[in-house]
């Protein structure tokens, strides 16, 4: 049986959400988003196991956060301009 998992970025500046799908691995997730914090995002992640066939990302509500569609990609738009930024700074 392969264990699968929500993926939920959080911008808690903003105390919104997103749910960017399900998945068995998530490194790449979590990865990312331990970079936005290191470069001084206020930004976590949620990694819920999924807990049957009907979960539905609906059915997924976080206590004092909005759901906000495209959060994921503003997010790391957002992180690419900062890194860019700070490799553009040694130039």
């Amino acid at each position: 049986m392969y264990a699968k998992c929500w993926q939920i970025i959080r911008d808690d500046s903003k105390r919104t959400f997103e749910i960017c799908g399900q998945e068995s691995n998530t490194n790449l997730f979590t990865n990312a988003t331990h970079g936005m914090q290191r470069v001084g995002m206020n930004v976590s992640y949620m990694t819920p196991p999924v807990t049957n066939k009907n979960s539905t990302k609906e059915s997924i509500k976080i206590i004092g956060y909005t759901k906000e569609p495209g959060l994921h990609d503003r997010l790391m738009k957002e992180y690419r301009e900062k890194v860019t930024g700070s490799i553009d700074q040694y130039e």
